[in-house]
Parts: C-alpha cells; structure tokens; sequence
C-alpha cells in the first residue's frame, strides 16, 4: 500500500529539443524533479522558459519537430521512457497521467456534448461501455461543481468558469496518479480563479492526486503549491519546499522572481529582472552563464551573486535546496 510521502513520479535529466533550420531549440534541457503522493509542485518561471514543453516532454506529446528527447521519468517504479509509443498511449497517457491544457476553455469539442467528452477518456482508456462511462462523467462532473444536467449541453452553453471545470473533469475521470495543468487560471476573472484554485486543493485531498502545476502566476500558485520548482532558459535552477521557497528563495533568479510580485500591506515597490532571457537556439554554456548577465543588471540581487558554476536543483523533503556543480 503507497504511503502519504511516497514519490510518485521522478524526473532525471529529461531533455526535449526542436529543430529548427537555425539549430536545435533547447526548451527542456536537463531537468530534475520529485513529485510525491497526495501533492501539487508548482513549476514557475517567465513566458517561453520550457515550463509547457516540459509538460509535453513528460506526457510524450512531441510535435514533428522534435530532436532530442531522453532522460528518465520514473512513474512509481516504472522508468515509462523505455516504453514505446503505443505502450506509453495505452498505459500511461491519461491513464495514469492526464493533463488540463493550456487555454482549456477554448479545448472543448464545440459540437460534442460536455458529458460525451467527460466520458470519452474512460471509454478509451478504461474500457467501460458508453452508459458506464456516462456515469463516471457524471459522477465527476458533480465532483467538480458542475450540475448534472450540463452533462447534455455544448461548452459554448458553458461560462469559462465552468468550461474549465469540465476540462478538469475530463483530467481526473479515469483517477490518474498525476495530473498536469498548464495555466488553468489563464484567461479567468479573479474571483473565478480563487474558485478553480479552492477545487483542486479539495480534489487533491479527496481524490489523492498529484498535481503538477504550470504557471507564471506567483501568487495564485501558492494557494496549491506543497513544493516549487522555478525555471529558467530550458533548466530548473531551484526546487524546494514551499513555504521555505516563498519566504527565503534561494537562487538569484528566484530572489528576483519573488522580488517582482506585489504585496499588500507592504511599502517597498515590486522589482523588476531587467534584460530578456538567453535565446534557447544558442543558450550560453559557461558555467552560470544563462542568469549572470541578467542577474548583475537587477536590483533584487544586488546582494547576492551568481555561482561561478552551473547551478542545478536537487529536492530534499522538506527544504528549500541547490547544489552546483
């Protein structure tokens, strides 16, 4: 039987490039990270950092462009890299793992049915009949907060509130042992985003799930987050607990992350990380090199210095942790 702090899933060195005629893009290169039962990690960091790509790299979903793709991820005991592609999309994808997309309200099919494309996941994956599946839909749809009877309506019939509850629906239908969610407040007014924040944290409890939540959105994202993981130009340069993390990051580029969010109840202006991120064709690959130019311009870290060598993120439970080398 899995114990509460058991690791569900462990990523080591996962790598995913595109080519492209001007060389290979490096939107995941080399990144390492835990999950553990019964708990939501929360990967930060700026627009076009790899976070979505890495998503992809962990559910297989490879564009035709894509080069280099290998590491290890660790499902349990399972290293699920080593299985081929139909293998990964019977056993693994949206079985044991599913995903809430990007910009989920606009994902829904228009003319199916919200309870048909709840179920549709069950059905594949499950191998329950259409009435059996329609059922688990139903079931989770009530979960979620969604009446019932929007089982037999369109998502344009839907607000974004609940179109996004329905995507989520369709993630947790067949209880996968993780679930991915890229931005899944996006595109949301504030109050419904405080609502689909309070609803995973219940489905977390309830339902035991990991989650892995992909955003920009610092704030929101400490609502979930039991760890953080912060990333930058393809790599993960911090991962720790959260409540460490969010009191006392230890990274530059985290210090000025944290340095840039707005807080009530405090005189001190917002940062701000000056400069643009190392293009992902050609990163720099001097030991430390894709955060030093940017972290001697910024005002947040005017303190603190950039390691003379390659920073790297190592998970220790309960802590916030780096190591270099």
């Amino acid at each position: 039987m899995d114990q509460p702090n058991e690791t569900v899933l462990r990523v080591r060195n996962l790598r995913l490039y595109f080519q492209t005629r001007r060389g290979p893009v490096q939107a995941v290169d080399g990144v390492d990270f835990d999950l553990r039962k019964n708990e939501a990690t929360v990967v930060i960091g700026e627009s076009g950092c790899g976070k979505s790509s890495l998503a992809k790299a962990i559910l297989r979903l490879l564009p035709r462009n894509a080069g280099t793709y290998d590491g290890e991820v660790w499902l349990h005991d399972q290293n699920i890299m080593l299985l081929n592609d139909e293998s990964f999309r019977k056993e693994i994808r949206w079985r044991r793992i599913s995903m809430v997309p990007q910009a989920a309200m606009n994902a829904l099919n228009p003319v199916m049915k919200i309870g048909d494309q709840v179920s549709e996941p069950a059905m594949v994956h499950l191998n329950l009949n259409h009435e059996d599946a329609t059922k688990s839909a139903a079931r989770m749809l009530e979960h979620v907060g969604v009446p019932i009877d929007f089982l037999h309506r369109y998502a344009f019939e839907l607000s974004g509130g609940m179109r996004q509850r329905s995507a989520l629906a369709m993630a947790l239908v067949t209880l996968p042992d993780v679930v991915i969610l890229d931005e899944p407040t996006s595109a949301l007014d504030v109050l419904t985003q405080a609502s689909i924040m309070n609803l995973m944290k219940r489905m977390k409890k309830e339902l035991e799930t990991s989650f892995i939540l992909i955003t920009h959105d610092i704030a929101t994202s400490s609502e979930l987050a039991d760890n953080v993981a912060v990333m930058y130009a393809g790599q993960i340069v911090e991962v720790g607990d959260a409540r460490r993390f969010f009191a006392k990051p230890l990274h530059p580029y985290s210090y000025a992350l944290m340095a840039s969010v707005p807080r009530l109840r405090e005189t001190i202006e917002p940062e701000f990380i000056t400069g643009q991120p190392p293009s992902l064709l050609n990163p720099p690959t001097a030991a430390g090199s894709r955060i030093a130019a940017r972290s001697a311009l910024t005002n947040a870290t005017k303190h603190r210095r950039c390691s003379s060598r390659k920073a790297t993120a190592r998970y220790v439970a309960g802590s916030t942790t780096m190591r270099s080398k």
